[in-house]
């Protein structure tokens, strides 16, 4: 979720937002000669501008496949989400229009929608989406999943001993056993809202009372602990650092307990991009199977529905990031009081 700090300066420069009217043809245009017409227009435009918060090693397959395909080339800015939000909105409060498509996780995406720096943009024809892949609003849209499932060590727990439902956590064998990230306070809010919000919320704090959660700061160090056996059974690992490992040889697999709670990560295009058409060539790219396979190939769950996943056949709920960012302070205080206050953050 975005820090609290950045909600006074997301607000602080709304305001100074300018207004503007410009073509856009293109980005509204779903007719069938749209794929042909916008490769034209992208190429005279030449290149654009991404900023993004997408893995940095995971990036090049998907860039060169771009460049290689279309003769358009992307500049890139990577930082981490919130950096991401932060220079977009700043360079739209000063006039400066130097981004073009912006590709990071939901919650950014959507404060980006409100803070009026996207514009709406016709969904490509031939394109099968997941439902709530596609915002109401049509300024952003879902390029990729990522799911937080059940991580354990193979050497400690027994497929057939793993719990089926949360409830079957309250068992006293799992006593010091449970891991969590420690920053996940949207995933904590959509599975006691699953339970209901008040016996969810229950929920957590016996279990915590009963067994404990060891609490890690990052998934990757969580995961890292799983393949140890330092920590047995992680509750919340996104399942392509728990796919990797596992492929890798380590000892370590992933289930899922319903629900499965998936997180999105979205591209859109900045209302003044100086290169709009290059910058929805890029967007459809991203939608496209061959985009989506690629995605899939780094253990990413595509959002394409025309694309094999992992989780086909598999329910799983995806965090809404207008009700997160609207009740954000809410669940990440009762996040830091059932979990991080009881079970303590190592």
């Amino acid at each position: 979720m975005p820090s609290s700090s950045l909600v006074p300066f997301l607000a602080a420069v709304a305001a100074a937002l300018p207004a503007f009217a410009q073509d856009t043809s293109l980005l509204a245009y779903d007719g069938p000669d749209r794929a042909g017409k916008l490769v034209a227009a992208a190429q005279k435009e030449g290149s654009f501008a991404l900023y993004t918060s997408f893995a940095e090693k995971d990036l090049p397959p998907l860039i060169v496949l771009f460049e290689r395909q279309y003769g358009v080339k992307v500049r890139v800015w990577r930082a981490n989400s919130e950096k991401v939000v932060q220079r977009t909105v700043a360079e739209a409060a000063a006039r400066r229009h130097e981004v073009d498509a912006i590709h990071s996780s939901a919650l950014e995406m959507e404060a980006l929608h409100r803070e009026k720096i996207l514009q709406a943009v016709a969904l490509p024809r031939s394109t099968d989406l997941i439902e709530g892949a596609r915002r109401p609003h049509g300024e952003w849209i879902a390029t990729y999943l990522s799911i937080w499932v059940q991580a354990y060590n193979t050497r400690l727990i027994a497929k057939a001993d793993l719990p089926r439902t949360f409830q079957d956590l309250l068992d006293p064998k799992w006593k010091g056993k449970l891991g969590m990230e420690g920053n996940i306070p949207e995933w904590y809010a959509t599975v006691a809202l699953h339970m209901g919000e008040e016996k969810g919320i229950g929920f957590f704090r016996e279990l915590v009372a009963r067994n404990g959660i060891s609490v890690r700061s990052g998934h990757s160090l969580l995961n890292n602990m799983v393949v140890a056996g330092e920590v047995p059974l992680a509750l919340t690992m996104y399942q392509f650092l728990a796919e990797t490992a596992k492929r890798k040889g380590a000892a370590v697999d992933w289930f899922v307990m319903e629900p499965a709670v998936a997180r999105m990560s979205g591209v859109g295009i900045a209302r003044r991009a100086p290169h709009p058409n290059a910058a929805l060539l890029f967007y459809d790219f991203m939608l496209s199977v061959e985009a989506q396979k690629v995605l899939l190939s780094l253990d990413y769950v595509p959002t394409n529905a025309q694309v094999p996943s992992p989780f086909a056949g598999r329910r799983f709920t995806l965090v809404d990031p207008a009700v997160a960012l609207d009740q954000g302070d809410k669940w990440r205080r009762s996040f830091e009081e059932v979990i991080l206050k009881q079970g303590g953050r190592q």
